[in-house]
């Protein structure tokens, strides 16, 4: 019994030294960042570029193809000899990797824009996220990914992405 109300005192003593220490919470600082109203409008220019809308038209027409021989291969393969099916299974192979040639070279390039976009924002969002810990009194913050489970009360993202959507842009 004893035992039992020093555990309890204890933990009343820490809930109410950490609660006078600060606040902890929990942030995706690149979410934060991708949400804000100026990294959509650079990924929505980036997806509207020349260069992308070339490599797009390049995947859908590779897609349309693909689909076809695989749609013709599909229809035919009974009536087929099997000389002519090893030639249309190459066939589907090849345009498959070509395919999959031009995914790997859009995801860079939409990888390479979102990291250019992080970059680019990261400053002020540090400094935003400064400010949120100051006035929010945080004295735990911890990265939202290696966090298991947390209440979403804990969760400051949204509000540092409205604090960099009030920041003046250049």
């Amino acid at each position: 019994m004893l035992f039992r109300m020093i555990a309890i005192m204890a933990l009343l003593i820490a809930s109410t030294v950490a609660h006078a220490q600060g606040r902890t919470a929990v942030v995706d600082l690149e979410q934060a960042i991708l949400q804000t109203d100026l990294a959509q409008q650079r990924i929505r220019d980036f997806e509207a570029s020349e260069a992308f809308a070339e490599d797009r038209t390049e995947f859908d027409n590779l897609k349309a193809e693909f689909d076809k021989l695989v749609q013709n291969f599909q229809r035919d393969q009974a009536a087929m000899s099997e000389d002519e099916q090893v030639a249309a299974r190459q066939k589907l192979a090849s345009k498959n990797a070509d395919l999959e040639y031009v995914v790997k070279k859009l995801q860079s390039l939409q990888q390479q824009n979102l990291q250019s976009v992080l970059q680019e924002l990261a400053p002020a969002a540090q400094q935003v996220l400064r400010e949120v810990i100051q006035t929010d009194n945080i004295a735990l913050l911890l990265p939202g990914q290696s966090v298991i489970h947390f209440d979403p009360s804990y969760n400051i993202t949204a509000k540092v992405t409205d604090k960099l959507n009030q920041l003046p842009q250049e």
